[in-house]
């Protein structure tokens, strides 16, 4: 099954892009391994329209477009449901093994997800009760994508 994350802002060069790297590099070959890749990232620039639902609605369209052959979509958003690690693993290994070719997930921009976005998604997803900077959530997200293959595969990383 191949991935697709899609995220709005970029990250510049430096800690956050390093942390961000240590983990899709750690995730790549137990995803080969797994049957979760390829994986692809995209990064889209946030919207410059002057009212935040016009900029959700036309980064919500962006998004929407590069996840268009996900068969299963994961949107993070605050108001969504939280789960564990285990459980997200479940929910991947569950999605993979349903027969999906593709699944994604996206990360809006300051400004939130639209509606559109939410609607298309199969699943919700917080990351927590509190609101991350969309890089900070790529990392986070990166991190549990890395958690998620080693509980799948038996890695002693995740010890909980």
């Amino acid at each position: 099954m191949r991935l697709i994350i899609a995220a709005v802002g970029r990250l510049k060069d430096g800690a956050e892009r390093d942390l961000l790297e240590k983990y899709r590099d750690r995730f790549a070959p137990l995803a080969k391994r797994l049957g979760l890749a390829p994986v692809v990232w995209h990064e889209i620039g946030e919207s410059r329209a002057a009212t935040p639902g016009k900029r959700c609605e036309e980064e919500g369209a962006a998004l929407l477009k590069l996840a268009r052959d996900a068969e299963f979509l994961i949107a993070l958003d605050e108001r969504g449901k939280p789960l564990t690690s285990e459980a997200f693993a479940k929910t991947l290994a569950r999605t993979r093994d349903g027969g999906a070719k593709a699944a994604g997930i996206v990360i809006g921009g300051p400004d939130g997800l639209s509606q559109a976005v939410r609607d298309r998604a199969q699943l919700q997803l917080a990351l927590g009760g509190i609101t991350l900077p969309h890089g900070l959530a790529r990392i986070v997200l990166a991190e549990q994508l890395y958690r998620a293959a080693t509980i799948l595969g038996g890695h002693p990383y995740h010890r909980a």
